[in-house]
């Protein structure tokens, strides 16, 4: 196996690092164009409406912050298993929102969870929009 040189080694990570930020605008962009294509007149994302829905309960005992706690800069527990969970907002994870087929498992997963249904496209764009607006 062949060495990486430093320099080599830098512009790799530089590089990684770069493709993962544009993960969350690259996600959002796509589903700003399936909020657009199934809801007429859909006026963006909010951060605002994002914190208010991870943080609601939608007809059952959970809400998102269940177990990402309310503010997701922090440690979560998962709720029944009691499993560690690494913080979800990305200023306090950087490893968070960098791969979409991880980003969109989570929902697939969560939403079912919580809502007992997939997410809407508006409804990820939202807590994604909120999620990237938190800083430490």
């Amino acid at each position: 196996m062949k060495s990486c040189t430093t320099g080599a080694l830098v512009a790799l990570l530089l590089f990684a690092g770069a493709a993962g930020a544009e993960v969350p605008a690259d996600y959002l962009r796509s589903l700003d164009a399936a909020a657009r294509a199934g809801t007429p007149g859909f006026g963006g994302f909010s951060a605002a409406r994002g914190a208010q829905w991870f943080a609601s309960r939608h007809g059952s005992d959970w809400s998102c912050a269940t177990c990402h706690t309310d503010r997701p800069l922090a440690s979560g527990r998962h709720a029944t298993t009691g499993r560690a969970i690494a913080p979800l907002a990305p200023a306090a994870n950087p490893e968070r929102l960098t791969d979409t087929a991880k980003i969109e498992k989570w929902f697939r997963r969560n939403c079912n969870d919580v809502l007992g249904r997939a997410c809407t496209p508006a409804e990820k764009g939202d807590v994604i929009a909120w999620l990237t607006s938190l800083k430490q």
